[in-house]
């Protein structure tokens, strides 16, 4: 069932009240002895079922980027814990920062020694704010690359999960370096001999996601989004009116459908029908399969293969040929 949480998403709002009818309807079945009831829910349960295949069939690009910005989507740390058989959260940049904008330790899948990171945001307003709403520092990057390092250090491969509307921008972020410290990121995770997979979970904004973002393997989530730009910030640059951020979203080719056609993500990951707030355990499990199959693939090259295809593959994104 959709979370009450939800309710702010007017394209949502025909399966919320389907589904509070139908719970009062099994509410009366309860208290009844009426077996008609039970063939009606269970009529009712397939259409509530096929409405939501066709709802989430036809979002537009907004909408999928005001779904993945519900407070109930499952962060990188709902997954940490559901896809790792042990794991231990690690903080600090070693320069006197630990920003929690940005998450990562040690853990192990199918026995297999990681080291994961990602963007985190937070469940509720308090959690946010101390969370900066994902929008991490350069103290959160430098963090990130502490943690690389490491990884690259110990031969363990690095999986990062990437859900940010973009780097913090605050006048403090650039007096600490934050151009410098993603830039350094860029050219330290090409140069890494461990296998790295990428997974955006949630929304994927601007510098912010490419500063844990080059990876060998770039999976993304359904219904998540990955943008230069978010279609609000494009909308008031381009044509000085943010109410256009609907035409922005179509034009920036955000969906994930239309990434991986562009060449720039590897994989879709199926979701949860309502998305995978709607089953953290199932999209969980379908996460950790793809995981797995593609860190399986990935360790059977040599480092320096494998340095030289994640070369190849950023080199060739936005590539085209003209008739002349």
């Amino acid at each position: 069932m959709l979370s009450r949480k939800s309710l702010s998403l007017n394209f949502l709002k025909p399966v919320i009240e389907f589904e509070y009818q139908l719970a009062q309807l099994e509410r009366i079945y309860k208290f009844s002895d009426k077996d008609y009831l039970s063939i009606e829910i269970d009529s009712l349960k397939l259409n509530l079922l096929n409405l939501k295949k066709d709802i989430f069939k036809s979002l537009t690009p907004l909408q999928r980027l005001h779904l993945v910005r519900q407070s109930d989507r499952p962060t990188t740390l709902d997954y940490v814990s559901h896809i790792m058989d042990d794991w231990v959260e690690l903080h600090g940049d070693r320069g006197g920062n630990d920003d929690s904008a940005i998450v990562g330790g040690i853990g192990s899948i199918n026995s297999q020694t990681v080291i994961f990171i990602g963007h985190q945001r937070g469940k509720d307003t308090k959690d946010n704010v101390i969370r900066n709403f994902g929008m991490a520092s350069p103290g959160g990057y430098r963090k990130a690359l502490r943690l690389m390092q490491h990884a690259n250090r110990f031969k363990f491969p690095i999986l990062t999960f990437i859900d940010t509307p973009g780097a913090w921008a605050g006048i403090e972020a650039e007096k600490l370096g934050q151009g410098e410290a993603i830039a350094l990121n860029l050219r330290e995770m090409f140069s890494f001999d461990v296998p790295i997979i990428c997974t955006i979970i949630g929304e994927g904004g601007s510098g912010g996601a490419l500063g844990i973002g080059i990876g060998d393997k770039i999976l993304m989530f359904e219904y998540a989004v990955y943008t230069v730009a978010t279609p609000e910030a494009c909308a008031a640059i381009l044509w000085k009116d943010s109410t256009k951020s609907l035409s922005a979203a179509e034009a920036l080719k955000i969906t994930s459908s239309d990434l991986k056609v562009l060449g720039i993500i590897d994989d879709i990951i199926e979701e949860p029908i309502g998305g995978s707030q709607s089953n953290h355990q199932k999209a969980s499990d379908v996460l950790k399969s793809k995981i797995s199959l593609y860190l399986d693939e990935l360790l059977l090259l040599s480092d320096e293969n494998r340095k030289n295809l994640r070369y190849e593959k950023f080199r060739k994104i936005g590539e085209f040929y003209e008739n002349y």
